[in-house]
C-alpha cells in the first residue's frame, strides 16, 4: 500500500502547498492590505481544513476518525467566516470593520465552532470502513452549524455581489476573475461532494476538498495581484518551490517506513515554508527595483525640467543683461560729457556726485558683463581668441594694476615673477579676468598681511598660486566655492554686494583652456589658497564658442 502511487495525497499535498504559497505572495506583495491579510487568514484556515480533510477521509481508528471530523466541521466553521471576511473587504487596503457586527459575528463563530468539537454536532461514527470517508451520525446542534455557516458564506456572496453591481467597468475585472474562481470551486464541491456521494453512492472524492478549494485561491490572488508580480524571477521562484515541494512529497508516498514518512513529511513543510521566504525576497528585490526604475524616471523627467528651467534663466539673463548694458553705457558717456564741461561749467559739489555716479555705473556695468559672460558660457557663444602670451608679463600687469587698492588697505601684493619667460597659448584676456579676479578677492577679504602671486612651471603646464592672510573658509565652501552664485557664510558679511559669479566663471575660463582650478584652506581665519594650471597648449581641440587662434 505504501509502495503504491497515492495520487489523492498528492493532490492534496500540491494543493496545500500551492494555497500556502499563494496566501503569502499576496500579503507579502502588501502588507499593510487588509485584504491581503484577509486573504492570507482564508488561506490558512483552508489548508488546515484541507489536511484535517484528507486525514479524517484516512483514518484507520475510528475515535480518531471521529475527533478528525468535528476537526473538520470546526475549520469549517472559520473557514466561512475567513470567507465572509474577506468578500466584505474586498478590494480595499485599508477597510474598518464596525465593532458591533464584529463582535457579533466573531462571538458567534467562536460559540459554534467550539460546539462542533462536542458530542451535539457528531455523537458517533456510523458505517465506518478504514481508510474510507467516514459517516458520522448528526447530533441536535448540526443545524445551527448548517445555519452558521451557509448563512457566513451567503452574507458574503451577497455583499460582494453588491459590491460587483456598483463598481464600474474598469474596476470590475478583479471582481469578474474572483466569481470565476469562486464558480468552479463551488461547481467541484456540489459534484464530487453531494452529487457523487447521494446519487452515484461515490464519496472517494471527498478527500479531496483542498484540491477543490485551489481554483478559488488561485483566481482571487490572480486577482489581488493584478498582473504586477508577473516578472520571471518571481515565477521562476514558484516554479522551483513547486517542483521541490512535489519532489519531496513524491519521496513520502514511496516510502515505506514510518520515521522516514515523518521525517520527509516535515521536511516537505520546511521546503514550502523556505520557498515562501525564497519568493518573499523575490519579490521584495523586484519591487526595489521597480521602485528604483520609477525613480530614476522620475529623476530623469526632474533633471530635464531642471535644464529647461536653467535654459530659460540663462535666455532671460541674456536678454535683460543686454537691455540694461546699453543705457548704463549711455550714463557713462553722459558723465564724461559733464565732467568735460560739454553742458556748462560745473560746481565741486556736482563734480563728487557725478564721481559717485560713475562709480556706481561701472559697478552696474560690471555686474552686466558678468552677466553677460555667464550667459555667453552657458549658450556656447563665447568667444575664444587664443596666442601665445607671456604669462609673468600678464600677471605683473594685474599686480600693478590692483597695487593701489592693496596699498589703500595697507596692504602689499608681492608678485614673485620668474627669471625667465613663462608663454602659453591662451586667451589673454580670460586668463588676466581669472589672475584679476583672484588677487582682488584676496584684497576684498583681507584686512592684513601681504598677498603672495606665485608663477611656476609645473606637469607639463604652468600654475597660478594667490596666497592670502584673510578671512579663510571650511570644507563645505571649499566643496561650493566654483558652484554658481555660491557665496560663503564668512564673506557675505564683509561683501554684501558680491554675486558669487566671479569664481564661478574662472573656473569656466580655465576649463576652456583644458586647465583645472582650486580653492584652499586650512580653515576659518587662517588665509586661503586661490590657484589655476593650464597647459603649456591651453587651445582645446575642439571648444564651444568660436575659436580665433593668432
Amino acid at each position: 500500500m505504501l509502495y503504491s502511487l497515492n495520487f489523492d495525497l498528492l493532490s492534496v499535498g500540491v494543493a496545500v502547498a500551492a494555497i500556502g504559497i499563494f496566501g503569502f505572495v499576496v500579503f507579502f506583495n502588501n502588507r499593510e492590505s487588509s485584504t491581503t491579510r484577509a486573504f492570507l487568514f482564508l488561506s490558512l484556515i483552508t489548508i488546515f481544513w484541507g489536511i484535517i480533510n484528507y486525514t479524517a477521509c484516512n483514518s484507520s481508528l475510528i475515535i480518531t476518525a471521529l475527533w478528525l471530523m468535528r476537526l473538520v466541521m470546526f475549520f469549517a466553521v472559520w473557514q466561512a467566516f475567513a470567507l465572509f471576511l474577506f468578500f466584505y473587504i474586498f478590494p480595499n487596503n485599508h477597510y474598518t470593520l464596525s465593532k458591533l457586527p464584529v463582535y457579533i459575528s466573531t462571538a458567534v463563530t467562536i460559540l459554534v465552532s467550539f460546539l462542533t468539537l462536542t458530542p451535539y454536532v457528531f455523537t458517533g461514527v456510523d458505517h465506518f470502513i478504514p481508510m474510507t470517508p467516514p459517516v458520522g451520525i448528526v447530533g441536535p446542534a448540526m443545524p445551527f452549524f448548517g445555519i452558521m455557516a451557509i448563512g457566513l458564506v451567503i452574507a458574503g456572496l451577497v455583499v460582494f455581489f453588491a459590491r460587483t453591481i456598483k463598481s464600474d467597468k474598469k474596476s470590475r475585472r478583479p471582481f469578474i476573475i474572483i466569481w470565476t474562481g469562486a464558480l468552479m470551486t463551488f461547481s467541484l464541491i456540489i459534484i464530487f461532494n453531494f452529487i457523487f456521494p447521494s446519487v452515484f453512492n461515490d464519496s472517494s472524492r471527498v478527500p479531496l476538498g483542498a484540491v477543490f478549494t485551489f481554483p478559488f485561491i488561485l483566481f482571487t490572488a490572480y486577482a489581488i495581484i493584478k498582473h504586477r508580480l508577473l516578472n520571471i524571477r518571481i515565477i521562476g521562484t514558484e516554479v522551483l518551490t513547486f517542483a521541490l515541494s512535489l519532489t519531496i512529497l513524491l519521496e513520502v508516498l514511496l516510502t515505506d517506513s514510518w520515521p522516514l514518512i515523518v521525517f520527509r513529511f516535515s521536511l516537505f513543510i520546511l521546503v514550502v515554508i523556505f520557498g515562501v521566504s525564497l519568493i518573499r525576497s523575490a519579490i521584495k528585490e523586484v519591487r526595489q527595483r521597480e521602485e528604483l526604475q520609477k525613480l530614476t524616471e522620475e529623476l530623469q523627467s526632474a533633471n530635464l525640467r531642471l535644464k529647461e528651467l536653467d535654459q530659460q534663466k540663462t535666455d532671460f539673463l541674456s536678454i535683460a543683461s543686454h537691455q540694461l548694458r546699453t543705457p548704463l553705457t549711455i550714463f557713462k558717456g553722459f558723465i564724461e560729457l559733464l565732467q568735460d564741461g560739454a553742458y556748462g561749467k560745473i560746481t565741486k559739489e556736482t563734480n563728487k556726485v557725478l564721481k559717485d555716479f560713475d562709480t556706481n555705473n561701472e559697478h552696474l556695468i560690471k555686474l552686466v558683463d558678468e552677466f553677460l559672460n555667464v550667459s555667453r558660457i552657458e549658450q556656447g557663444r563665447t568667444k575664444w581668441e587664443y596666442a601665445n602670451v607671456d604669462i609673468g608679463t600678464l600677471i605683473g600687469e594685474v599686480v600693478h594694476e590692483l597695487q593701489v587698492k592693496a596699498k589703500g588697505k595697507n596692504m602689499e601684493v608681492v608678485w614673485h615673477g620668474l627669471s625667465k619667460p613663462l608663454s602659453a597659448t591662451v586667451d589673454r584676456e580670460k586668463i588676466y579676468q581669472v589672475v584679476y579676479n583672484f588677487v582682488d578677492n584676496a584684497i576684498k577679504y583681507c584686512d592684513r598681511g601681504k598677498i603672495n602671486v606665485n608663477l611656476a612651471e609645473e606637469n607639463g603646464g604652468l600654475s597660478v598660486r594667490v596666497k592670502d592672510q584673510g578671512v579663510g573658509f571650511g570644507k563645505i565652501d571649499q566643496a561650493n566655492f566654483f558652484q554658481k552664485f555660491y557665496r560663503g557664510d564668512n564673506v557675505k558679511k564683509s561683501n554684501v554686494t558680491g554675486t558669487g559669479l566671479g569664481i564661478y566663471m574662472c573656473s569656466k575660463f580655465i576649463e576652456g583652456h583644458n586647465g583645472k582650478v582650486w580653492a584652499l584652506s586650512p580653515g576659518l581665519g587662517k588665509g586661503s589658497e586661490f590657484g589655476f594650471w593650464i597647459p603649456f597648449d591651453g587651445q582645446p581641440k575642439a571648444s564651444t564658442g568660436t575659436v580665433v587662434t593668432e
